[in-house]
């Protein structure tokens, strides 16, 4: 059974910095792609940012490109994402994902982590 546990999130002042990670296990597979997917209350879900070992393909949403990098340690089926510059608006609880053989471009998880929340004071 493959499984994602995210860790990281927390209360922070606008302006900070936090690092979210997860740690996939039970999966073997060499090519796939993980990320993370936000959602603050009463919106939609939105991809945040993803990385790709099937192609080394990275994506950000444009609301977080020069604040957030997102990086893998494949050894680990680790996955970071590095946020700096943080706003109230990126507050949201973030979901990590993992799609076997997936890219960037499509990115769609068939698993799930349970979440971890971020919150950014004004």
């Amino acid at each position: 059974e493959v499984q994602l546990v995210e860790s990281g999130g927390g209360l922070v002042q606008a302006g900070g910095s936090l690092r979210l990670s997860c740690t996939a296990s039970g999966f073997t597979f060499d090519a796939y792609a993980m990320g993370w997917f936000r959602q603050a209350p009463g919106k939609e879900r939105e991809g945040v940012s993803c990385i790709s070992t099937s192609d080394g393909g990275i994506y950000y949403t444009d609301s977080v490109k020069g604040r957030f990098t997102i990086s893998i340690n494949n050894a680990k089926k680790t996955v970071y994402l590095q946020m700096n510059s943080l706003k109230p608006e990126d507050t949201a609880a973030y979901y990590c994902g993992v799609e076997e053989l997936g890219l960037c471009d499509d990115f769609d998880p068939d698993y799930w982590g349970q979440g971890t929340q971020v919150t950014v004071s004004s």
